[in-house]
């Protein structure tokens, strides 16, 4: 299968410690591939080589195609991104930015700058100095450059860092939007896993620089089952009736007052009842479906 973005064995150490461990990243055209991990994963040290802004030590990038190598930067000009916090000229405002950006990728159709300050809803902002934003602007000015040039492929670090609820959801919808209509290859990195979990194609999980799994979402969704999650002030009394009492035995304890029953034949009526009869009491009692923040938790146990 050809990738619009692929990587082969990439390592990298800053100070004798590696970071990133012979990683192997495919990345389909026309995808969003979630890349997620632990904080100190190495997302970013990946991205950054992704990205030329930093050469791997040993191992290989192609992106659409062509070897990325410390000269290579025609390819750059068909990507858009985010690494880390975004920086900006601070004292012109947000549309001099833009305009600035479009000056040195050579893209001359300067009313894109109006879109894309309208798809990010900084239409009414774009002559304030950029050193009157809040975070949450310049996260927002920064995936309108990102975006401006209507890039082939979008690489982004934490995009929605310092947004707001309804600036999470408005940017999830952009990106939806961006990858439906415009063919835009989409390779996003985010703590948040259920953002990731509503927009992503394709799952990768890196942690101590080493990419444990990529899977599709529609593979993890065949994979969920249906538990009971049972919430109780006394949780080792609760073990006891779920095993003696009701016959229980596949189920876990995922935290102080937490279990997971995955037993089909069981209803939340007959264990909540054998609970109440017992004097457990139940904080919480309900039927849920594994998601991929359960996903992501038992590979990292299994590794």
């Amino acid at each position: 299968m050809d990738y619009i973005m692929e990587t082969s064995d990439l390592v990298k150490s800053y100070k004798g410690k590696t970071v990133v461990n012979a990683a192997n990243i495919h990345v389909k055209k026309g995808e969003i591939y979630g890349f997620v991990g632990p904080n100190g994963a190495g997302k970013s040290t990946v991205m950054k080589m992704l990205l030329n802004l930093t050469p791997p030590d040993s191992g290989t990038v192609h992106i659409f195609g062509e070897k990325i190598e410390s000269r290579s930067f025609e390819c750059l000009k068909r990507i858009g991104s985010i690494i880390e916090s975004p920086y900006f000229y601070e004292k012109i405002t947000g549309r001099q930015n833009l305009e600035l950006h479009c000056e040195y990728m050579g893209y001359h159709n300067k009313e894109r700058i109006d879109e894309v300050l309208r798809l990010v809803d900084l239409k009414n902002t774009e002559e304030k100095a950029v050193s009157h934003y809040s975070m949450g602007m310049k996260q927002r000015l920064a995936i309108a450059r990102a975006i401006l040039t209507k890039p082939e492929l979008l690489i982004l670090d934490e995009p929605i860092n310092a947004l707001d609820p309804e600036g999470i959801r408005e940017m999830r919808s952009l990106f939806r939007h961006i990858n439906r209509e415009h063919g835009t290859t989409v390779f996003i990195s985010s703590h948040i896993l259920s953002e990731v979990e509503q927009i992503a194609d394709t799952i990768g999980i890196l942690r101590n620089g080493e990419l444990l799994k990529e899977i599709s979402m529609s593979e993890i969704r065949q994979d969920q089952t249906d538990y009971i999650e049972l919430e109780t002030n006394d949780i080792k009394q609760a073990g006891y009736l779920l095993d003696s009492m009701l016959g229980i035995t596949d189920f876990k304890v995922f935290s102080d007052t937490g279990i997971r029953i995955y037993s089909p034949d069981k209803t939340v009526a007959e264990i909540s009842s054998v609970m109440v009869q017992n004097n457990v009491g139940i904080l919480s009692i309900g039927k849920k479906q594994n998601s991929l923040e359960d996903y992501f938790f038992r590979i990292l146990e299994e590794a």
